[in-house]
């Protein structure tokens, strides 16, 4: 397992591989990373922060990394249906739940989101509250609303 860290205009990003897999990609005083990953660039975490930089010039509205996020079946569901979000639209939480086949787990999906350890990539700032409000985002909600007048706007 082996992680770098790399400044981003939303603050540093710390990005974690294991076998060859992107595991996590957060703001370091959000998530709990794991302990055992050693600092190394790999092939892998070069193209994360190539791909992220991408993101942030707006040159890259997709990424092509392979992910294998840790979470339960239900989180799981949830983040593969937010990477069916395209990039500069939203979803509220609700619509969420029914694409899931689960429309009275609003709730539920925002804790998903919250729990999401690939920031950006699967992009849980696209989901927004029912009346398309900015509610809950690990990483504060300005940073929330950076992303996605980035998306927007270019800027």
């Amino acid at each position: 397992m082996y992680k770098i860290t790399f400044d981003t205009p939303i603050g540093p990003l710390t990005a974690v591989e294991e076998n060859g897999r992107l595991t996590h990609l957060c703001l370091p005083t959000v998530r709990d990373l794991p302990t055992s990953a050693l600092e190394k660039q790999t092939p892998l975490l070069t193209q994360t922060q190539r791909e992220i930089e991408e993101y942030f010039k707006g040159e890259r509205k997709s990424f092509t990394l392979p992910l294998a996020p840790h979470g339960t079946p239900f989180q799981q569901k949830v983040w593969q249906a937010l990477l069916a979000v395209p990039y500069g639209q939203t979803l509220c939480y609700g619509q969420i739940a029914r694409l899931i086949g689960n429309p009275k787990a609003a709730r539920a999906v925002g804790m998903a989101c919250n729990q999401n350890p690939l920031v950006i990539v699967i992009p849980c700032h696209r989901i927004v509250g029912k009346n398309g409000q900015l509610v809950g985002y690990a990483g504060g909600v300005s940073i929330k609303q950076q992303l996605l007048n980035l998306e927007k706007h270019g800027i």
